[in-house]
C-alpha cells in the first residue's frame, strides 16, 4: 500500500485498513508457524504497511490537535 493511498483515508477508514492489517499479520505469523506461508517476506510488507497507517493516523491526531488550539 502505498503513502498516497494511505493519506487520501480519513481517520474512520484509517482504522479499519489498520484494524484489517493487524488480522492480517496475525494469519500470516500462523501461516509461518505450521510451514504453510510461501512468502516470509509478506509478513515484513505487511507490518511495514500497519506502520505507515498508524503513522498517518498520528499525524491527522496531530493537525486536529493543532486546529483546535488555533480556534
Amino acid at each position: 500500500m502505498k503513502i498516497t493511498e494511505i493519506r487520501e483515508k480519513t481517520a474512520a477508514e484509517l482504522e479499519t485498513v489498520l484494524r484489517e492489517l493487524k488480522s492480517e499479520l496475525f494469519r500470516l505469523r500462523f501461516q509461518h508457524a505450521i510451514n504453510q506461508l510461501d512468502n516470509p517476506q509478506k509478513i515484513v510488507e505487511t507490518r511495514k504497511d500497519i506502520a505507515r497507517v498508524m503513522t498517518v493516523l498520528r499525524e491527522k491526531e496531530i493537525a486536529a490537535a493543532r486546529q483546535s488550539n488555533v480556534q
